[in-house]
């Protein structure tokens, strides 16, 4: 779940050497400086342009190997729902690959992996990315099929009915009868009582079933329109064609009324909550989430690294503590994604057979006492930044790798080139500031546990 890359510091210096310090065919060589950034605008280049329509467009061009990753980011996710309609931007992640005006059902896909290309999409609270992976000479046709279901999306109520069905049934799987799901989505709805972040990106069950024709429609006109998108391309390409070519395909769709900011009237958390998830199994697990800050956040950088230490791969604290030394836990993990709204700094603990939650709740609040209290070692500390950069680095050396980066860091802090300040950001974080956080995230009193409760078979359905 919280998984990461660990690699030691010659690991990092060498990548950081061969993907970013490497000139491009289109710059001079970089000059050695002692002072130099690790990441420039110089090093990793990024062209930005516009449309008439309010369309965002960033291109990185690298002609390392002959393909390409184009990619839609929507400035919509499950925070811009509301009571009622929630679930309906993963519901469009769906949608969207139904046909449109010039593309029947099916033939999206068809016409894509006919050229060797491929599409998916991913939906999170706060954004919905669609995007195609191929070779150079599939982008125009990833243009043209993009614009087209932009433009005129299958909207049939025939259609509507049956993708709802695959939803629903998308939830059943991944919610309502699987343990992780389960609990994080008590967690969460436990965690938020006002904030947008409270209820389930695939939605309730209730507003699945009730959602109207007329409310899709609404949604899609004002959330999937060119000024609320950005599009970025990675690979192999001529930036002037590419400019062409999206104004050819993109630059007649009207833009729209700017959609409306999500409401967070989340108020502050005064006392620990708890949530009691029944359900059959053999062993005991649990979420734990503490309200954490936003990307806004500077601190959003100490977070990632106190994540980390916690709880980066089978050496982190957690790990050690909790299933090598006490030998209590099957897995302990921890994790902190910085988002547009503040969110929480989670742990999840999959005891035992045999042992309790309460044993592994005792185990892990006084590992995180012990880190608030004496902060991480000097060994800790690197080890967690060589991870931390390791991963940035290794996923700028793929095409899409590369193009996410760009659109999150687009996304997330409103200009992609936070991204160069975030190798620095993350070396400038010390033990006082670990220290420091850690104490004032595990706070007792902002604290939310979801614990999953055993039952047998039998008892389950005899209630």
């Amino acid at each position: 779940m919280f998984r990461r890359l660990v690699c030691g510091a010659s690991c990092v210096l060498a990548l950081a050497a061969s993907v970013l310090a490497a000139p491009s065919a289109h710059s001079a060589p970089a000059k050695k400086s002692a002072s130099a950034p690790t990441l420039s605008p110089e090093r990793f280049r990024v062209e930005r342009d516009s449309l008439e329509n309010g369309l965002q467009i960033l291109l990185h061009e690298d002609h390392s190997v002959p393909a390409v990753f184009f990619c839609q980011w929507f400035r919509v996710g499950s925070r811009n729902e509301r009571q009622g309609i929630t679930g309906l931007s993963h519901f469009f992640e769906h949608m969207m690959f139904n046909g449109s005006a010039n593309v029947p059902p099916k033939a999206y896909d068809q016409q894509l992996e006919s050229q060797g290309a491929y599409s998916n999409a991913f939906t999170s609270y706060d954004q919905t990315v669609y995007y195609e992976e191929g070779g150079v000479g599939s982008l125009e046709t990833m243009m043209r099929l993009d614009a087209d279901r932009m433009r005129s999306l299958s909207l049939l109520p025939e259609l509507l009915k049956s993708e709802v069905e695959v939803v629903r049934e998308e939830r059943r799987f991944r919610t309502d009868n699987d343990v992780a799901g389960m609990l994080d989505e008590a967690l969460y709805s436990t965690a938020f009582v006002a904030s947008p972040y409270g209820w389930p990106v695939v939605g309730w069950m209730k507003d699945l079933e009730r959602i109207t024709r007329d409310e899709m429609v609404e949604y899609f006109r004002t959330y999937y329109a060119p000024n609320n998108c950005t599009i970025v391309v990675s690979g192999d390409f001529d930036p002037a064609w590419v400019r062409a070519k999206l104004r050819e395909h993109f630059g007649s769709i009207p833009r729209q009324a700017p959609p409306p900011q999500p409401v967070n009237a989340e108020p502050e958390q005064r006392g620990e909550r708890r949530a009691m998830v029944h359900y059959p199994s053999e062993t005991v697990s649990f979420d734990v989430g503490y309200k954490a800050m936003p990307a806004s956040d500077k601190d959003h950088f100490v977070a990632e690294i106190l994540s980390t230490v916690l709880g980066g791969g089978e050496s982190s604290r957690l790990h050690r503590a909790l299933v090598y030394e006490q030998q209590i836990a099957l897995s302990a993990y921890a994790g902190y994604r910085p988002q547009l709204e503040p969110g929480l700094f989670e742990f999840y603990v999959e005891m035992k057979p045999g042992q309790t939650a309460e044993a592994g709740e005792k185990a892990l609040y006084a590992e995180l006492d012990r880190i608030a209290k004496d902060g991480p070692t000097e060994l800790e500390l690197q080890k967690a930044r060589n991870q931390v950069e390791a991963s940035f680095v290794f996923a700028l050396e793929t095409n899409r790798g590369a193009a996410q980066a760009i659109g999150r860091f687009e996304h997330l802090y409103g200009d992609y080139r936070a991204l160069f300040t975030a190798i620095d950001g993350y070396r400038a974080v010390t033990a006082a500031d670990v220290r420091r956080v850690a104490k004032q995230l595990f706070d007792a009193r902002r604290r939310t546990v979801a614990v999953l409760v055993p039952e047998s078979t039998q008892e389950e359905g005899g209630r």
